[in-house]
């Protein structure tokens, strides 16, 4: 049986800024969100800004680290790493 792809990437999030904005950033992207980071909304709105730039659904984005941080790492099921890399650059 075949495996999903699957992808890693690290973000770096920015709130309470003046607009939203996906853009790459190191060796992966950088997020900013007119959210505020309290009870989860920055993290939602990191979620659904991601799924957007990359065109996944959100529902195969999830957040396996740094949920109060900053600095995340976020799981995407269905998109290989070369593709990742890919549609990076295209932003």
């Amino acid at each position: 049986m075949a495996r999903t792809p699957h992808s890693d990437l690290n973000v770096r999030v920015g709130t309470r800024a003046s607009r939203n904005a996906v853009e790459p950033y190191k060796d992966g992207l950088r997020v900013y969100t007119t959210s505020a980071p309290t009870d989860g909304q920055a993290n939602e709105s990191v979620v659904r800004l991601v799924a957007k730039a990359l065109m996944v659904p959100k529902s195969r984005i999830t957040i396996k680290r740094g949920r109060a941080s900053r600095d995340k790492l976020l799981s995407i099921d269905g998109l290989g790493p070369e593709e990742l890399r890919r549609r990076i650059s295209r932003l």
